[in-house]
């Protein structure tokens, strides 16, 4: 596949960086298009004008939207360096387990827009972790994919620096390595792989984003 490959993505948000790591692990040369998703351009409105969000993978002209149906889409399209299982069983758990944890960050940001006290999306958060501990552990491996990384992994990317920035700004510490051992180091090892690393953005950048964040929805709720 020689046809033109652009990604549109904004800085902070965790889908993006999905998709830069299922192409540059498949070596997928691509153009990186920042669009600023608080003035919308017209362009990007044509290729998402449903959802009208990020990211959204245009190749050959043609626009793929939502990170997960992209990650599929690139499986499809890239067979190369496979991201998902050859076998139809283990490819649909892993399609259930990219799915999972979309369900989890939307409790996750629900924790990090909401005030007071200890809410249920919390709960449904720690719970979440819980299960992803207990997958880890049954699988004995380093990452979700085994001893390199996955779709899986890559869908559950939002973790290191994400989920950090709300547990730091909510003043949580659900990912404890006392609780979550696996999981915990799953996190230091998926970020410190150099591929994973160099797509990261700045955390102070990311923590003073997501406090403006949290700040405008707490204000409009006092």
């Amino acid at each position: 596949m020689d046809e033109e490959v652009k990604l549109v993505g904004y800085w902070a948000s965790p889908m993006p960086p999905r998709v830069i790591w299922a192409l540059k692990l498949k070596g997928v040369e691509y153009d990186y298009i920042e669009e600023d998703i608080y003035n919308k351009s017209e362009l990007f409105l044509q290729y998402n004008p449903i959802h009208k969000k990020v990211p959204v993978l245009v190749h050959g002209g043609k626009p793929i939207c939502e990170s997960l149906v992209i990650l599929e889409y690139i499986e499809d399209t890239w067979p190369q360096t496979p991201l998902l299982p050859k076998d139809a069983y283990e490819r649909a758990l892993a399609r259930f387990w990219m799915r999972f944890t979309d369900e989890m960050g939307e409790n996750a940001v629900s924790v990090l827009t909401s005030s007071g006290e200890k809410g249920e999306n919390e709960t449904k958060v720690a719970e979440a972790l819980k299960i992803l501990e207990e997958q880890l552990s049954l699988g004995n491996t380093k990452f979700f994919g085994g001893e390199t990384i996955n779709m899986v992994d890559i869908a559950h990317g939002w973790l290191p620096h994400w989920f950090e920035c709300i547990e730091q700004l909510v003043g949580l510490k659900l990912l404890d390595p006392k609780t979550l051992p696996r999981l915990h180091t799953w996190v230091q090892d998926f970020k410190q792989l150099p591929i994973i690393k160099e797509s990261l953005p700045d955390y102070d950048r990311l923590l003073i984003y997501m406090k403006r964040i949290r700040e405008r929805f707490t204000n409009s709720t006092e």
